[in-house]
C-alpha cells in the first residue's frame, strides 16, 4: 500500500476519513487513486485556495513574470487564448523559465494537466492552450480549477480495472503506449505540486503585503 494522506501529526491514529482511503482490500486502483486526490482537496486544498483575491492570482513577485493578461498588453514572445484574456509563454522554453503567477499556474493545471486529458480520456470537450478562454478573475479561475478537478476525479473513479492497465492511446503522444495507470498516478503528482505552489505563493504575498505596511 503507496497511499499515505499527510496527517496531522498530533493523530497517532489515521482519522475514519483516512481509513477509508487507506483501505485498499474492497477498492479498486482507480477509485483509490481518485479518493486520493479527492482527500487532497476536501482535507488539504479547498480551504487553502478559498477567498483567492485578483490582486493575488495577477500578483508579479519579481519582474518579467509569465501571467494571464488582457490580450494585446504582453510582452511575452507568444500568447495563446481564445478570448479577452491570453497566457503568456516561449518556445522553445527559455531557460531558466520566467517566474509565474498564480493566475499562470491555475491556467496551466485547469488547461495542460486537467483539461486535455478530461478531452481525450473522458469525452469533455476538447481544450488546448490555444482555445481556452482564460479567467480574467480569480473567483472564475477556482471555479474552473474545481470543474476540471471534478471531471478527471470522477473519470478516473468510474474507470474499470482493464481501463485502468491499458494503454493511454494518441492523444498522449509520445507516451500512447504507456498504462492509463501511469498518467493517473502522474496527473494526480502534478495537480498536488503545481497547486502546492499556488498555496505557496498565497502565504508569499500575505507576508510581503505585511512587510510593506509595517
Amino acid at each position: 500500500m503507496w497511499i499515505d494522506p499527510v496527517r496531522d501529526h498530533r493523530h497517532s491514529a489515521p482519522r475514519d476519513d483516512e481509513r477509508t482511503i487507506m483501505t485498499t482490500t474492497s477498492r479498486s486502483w482507480p477509485d483509490q487513486l481518485a479518493a486520493q486526490l479527492r482527500w487532497h482537496w476536501d482535507h488539504q486544498l479547498s480551504a487553502r485556495l478559498a477567498g483567492l483575491t485578483d490582486e493575488e492570482y495577477f500578483w508579479e513577485p519579481v519582474a518579467d513574470c509569465w501571467s494571464v493578461r488582457p490580450r494585446g498588453t504582453s510582452t511575452a514572445q507568444m500568447q495563446a487564448g481564445s478570448g479577452a484574456m491570453t497566457i503568456d509563454f516561449a518556445f522553445p522554453e527559455p531557460s531558466p523559465a520566467p517566474f509565474t503567477t498564480i493566475a499562470w499556474r491555475l491556467g496551466h493545471v485547469i488547461v495542460g494537466v486537467l483539461g486535455a486529458r478530461n478531452g481525450v480520456h473522458f469525452g469533455h470537450e476538447q481544450v488546448t492552450y490555444d482555445s481556452f478562454e482564460y479567467a480574467p478573475t480569480a473567483t472564475q479561475a477556482l471555479a474552473q480549477l474545481e470543474r476540471e478537478y471534478r471531471r478527471w476525479t470522477d473519470g478516473v473513479a468510474a474507470m474499470s480495472e482493464d481501463e485502468f492497465w491499458a494503454p493511454c492511446g494518441p492523444g498522449e503522444g509520445g507516451w500512447a503506449d504507456h498504462p492509463m495507470a501511469e498518467l493517473v498516478l502522474h496527473i494526480n503528482r502534478e495537480v498536488i505540486h503545481h497547486l502546492s505552489e499556488v498555496c505557496l505563493l498565497r502565504d508569499l504575498h500575505l507576508h510581503t503585503i505585511r512587510q510593506d505596511a509595517s
